[in-house]
Parts: structure tokens; sequence; C-alpha cells
């Protein structure tokens, strides 16, 4: 093995996609116990590697020599053998952590910073706040002098980082704290990058907070990493290439509108261009209930098929790099909009009231019925969507322009 991520639980990593579009080495995961970590170390069958979770302060002792940042922060996030056989250890995380907060406008001077966790990462986010001039960093752990009980207490709180592992996947949907608790709050960080958008993540956005997520960070720490092990230098235009390209291919498509409106024949065709799979959420809850919906609806009413959508929701918004089209009344559900967003872009499909497909669908009874359908829609229809598309000219008209948006 030239290069590799050595950690506990690796199969929601990126980062062989990440390294391969930086360079051409052979990157590979290694998921190791904790007694299988130092004879791996010691055999040095390795050029170079990356250390996740809950290796990044373990490989210290094994490190020959420590790169300054790596010393100053008690943190190893990559690891180097150099031509004598002694292993190097530094830590790259610190600058894709700056480069985040930086990115996202995210800003820590004079400020009052909390980190949530105590784990290697948290020791990165702590250094690097004081390092772009926070006023004072404190971190969040159960039981220290900041916990999560007395946590509020600090409502002169102006940036929060988490570097806990809460709302990453598979246990989406979790927050370590109430972000609309803190009143002097200016922004977040979130490290997590699985899902893209954590539900703190979304949380500060719907607080109009300026807000970063993990992904820029776990990309910049391997362009720093990848510099580490080649020696080659590699610019911050390829670095924001990366970013995009990576973001895009881990970004479901989510089609919402009007029941009737084109979603399944939108989707299909634009997963067939992408070459994704495509889910449709009507088919799957007919699927899981072993009958269609309008038998759901008519033996077990409509809370109960709307209770059936939230959890298919939640299922298919875990995922990533996969176009969904969504029932018409799924935006309708608070519960249902951040499912759709921790991972998707979301785009309406418009298509005139007249035009819409009725058959066999139980809320689209007259005409009539579906122009107060949409009436009463269309502020969530608007508030959910990212892009609205016009869908009432030919299928492949509608399909190219949600392609240009969305390789945009």
């Amino acid at each position: 093995m030239e290069y590799g991520l050595i950690g506990a639980k690796l199969g929601h990593s990126h980062s062989p996609r990440i390294h391969r579009a930086f360079a051409s080495y052979d990157y590979q995961l290694v998921e190791l116990g904790e007694e299988e970590l130092p004879a791996f170390l010691k055999a040095r069958q390795f050029k170079g590697l990356n250390v996740t979770i809950p290796y990044k302060q373990t490989v210290i002792p094994y490190c020959d020599e420590l790169g300054e940042t790596a010393r100053r922060i008690g943190s190893v996030n990559t690891l180097v053998v150099r031509p004598d056989g002694s292993l190097f250890g530094d830590n790259m995380d610190y600058y894709g952590f700056c480069y985040t907060a930086r990115r996202a406008g995210v800003d820590f001077t004079g400020k009052n910073v909390l980190v949530l966790g105590t784990g290697g990462t948290s020791l990165t986010a702590k250094v690097a706040a004081e390092d772009m001039g926070a006023a004072s960093v404190r971190r969040v752990s159960r039981r220290g002098e900041v916990n999560y009980d007395n946590v509020y207490d600090r409502r002169d709180t102006q940036v929060i980082v988490n570097t806990t592992p809460v709302g990453m996947f598979p246990n989406n949907g979790k927050a370590a704290v109430d972000l609309s608790r803190f009143p002097a709050l200016e922004g977040v960080v979130d490290v997590v990058y699985n899902p893209l958008r954590t539900a703190f993540l979304l949380q500060a956005q719907a607080l109009g907070i300026p807000a970063a997520g993990g992904l820029p960070m776990l990309v910049a720490q391997a362009k720093w990493a990848c510099e580490c092990f080649t020696g080659a230098v590699i610019g911050e235009e390829k670095l924001e290439e990366v970013c995009r390209a990576v973001a895009a291919d881990v970004t479901n498509l989510v089609l919402i509108g009007m029941p009737g409106s084109g979603k399944s024949a939108v989707g299909e065709a634009v997963a067939q261009r992408l070459g994704r799979p495509f889910f449709d959420a009507d088919e799957e809850i007919a699927n899981r209930a072993g009958m269609s919906i309008p038998d759901i609806f008519a033996r077990y009413g409509e809370e109960h098929f709307r209770q059936l959508e939230s959890e298919v929701l939640a299922d298919f918004g875990k995922r990533s790099g996969i176009v969904l089209a969504t029932g018409g009344g799924a935006v309708l559900f608070d519960r249902n909009l951040p499912l759709l967003r921790q991972n998707g872009r979301i785009y309406r499909l418009r298509r005139p009231v007249e035009n819409l497909d009725r058959d066999g669908r139980p809320l689209s009874t007259s005409l009539e019925r579906l122009r107060e359908m949409e009436a009463e829609r269309e502020p969530f229809y608007a508030a959910a969507a990212d892009v609205t598309v016009d869908n009432s000219g030919p299928l492949a008209e509608t399909v190219e322009t949600i392609l240009a948006d969305f390789n945009r």
C-alpha cells in the first residue's frame, strides 16, 4: 500500500475520491482495531497515511518526529515514512479548518468561541481559533467546567464549532446544542461532512448565521496531506475545483412540485444523463405498504400515508448522489424539509394546472380542487425550492435546464 486512511470505521469516507483528484497514487481505506494499530504502524508497509477517529492522539507515541503544528495541537492526522524509515507526524486538519472558516466568512477575530467536543479535532479547532484571533476559546464536554448542562449560560458566545460526531451519518438529524439559545451567535463551523448539512448546520442557516460544513475542511486537509506525501504544490484554484466536484458527486438532486407535474419522468431522464440511481418516493411508499397509494388513502387515511412518506424520505435523504422524485405534498410538513436538504439541491417543477396529470392521484379530484391546492401549496414550494423550473414544454428542455444549473 502506498497511501491511505486509518481509523476504526471508514465506511462513510470520501477520502479515496478526493486524493485521486489531487494525485495519481494508490489510496486505500484501512479499518483497524485498537489492538491492530501498533503492529501496523511499526511494520511501515506504507509511504503515508491520514489518520481519523479515534487514533489522532493514539499515533503520537509511534512518531519519531512531529511537525510544529502537530506539537502545538497534540493531535496528528498525517503520517509520512521518511527515506530513513522514521515516521513523521503532522496535522493538516489545522489548515483545512482555517480554510473552511475563511471560505464561509466565519470570523474568529476578537470573538468568544465554544468548541463542542474534547477529541483530537477539538484540539485542532481550539488552536486554529486562537491563531485566527479569538478572544476566548472554551471546549465543551459532558463533565468539564463548561458542559452541556451549563453551556447556555455562555450567552456571549459568538462562534460555535462542532467537533463531536453528533448528527453524523447514520445518526442524522441530531444536534449537540440548540443554536437559538445563543443570542450573540455570529458564526458556526461543523466538521461533520456526512451529511453535507447536519441538523446543526441547517439550524444555523435558518437563523441566517454564516456557517461552514465539514466537506471543504476534508478536501482542504487532503490537499495539504497530498503535498506532504508528494512534495508537489497544489494551487487554491485546484482546491476549489475539487471541492466543487466532490460536493456535486455527493449532492442529491431532489424534485418537488404539484402532483402530476412530471417529477418522475424528469427524474428518470436526469438520472440517466447523470448516471445516477433514480428513486420515486411514492413508488417506495407503495412497495413498503404492499398496496397502491389510493388504497393507502382509502384504507388508512392521509395521516398514515404522511407518516410512511416521512419514513421513506428519512431513508432516501441520508443517501448521497441520487435523484429523488417526491410526492406533491412532501414539503408541506416541517419534518420533511431537513431530510431533503441535508444532502440535496431541491428543484421545483411548475406546470399549468390544466396540464397536470390527475390519474391515480387521491387528492387531485377535480380541476377546481387542483387550483385550490396549488394556491395553498405555493408558499411551501417557494420556500423549499433552490431552483424553480418550468416543465410545460418538452421533457428534454426541462432536463437541460436542470442539468445546466446542477453542473454549474
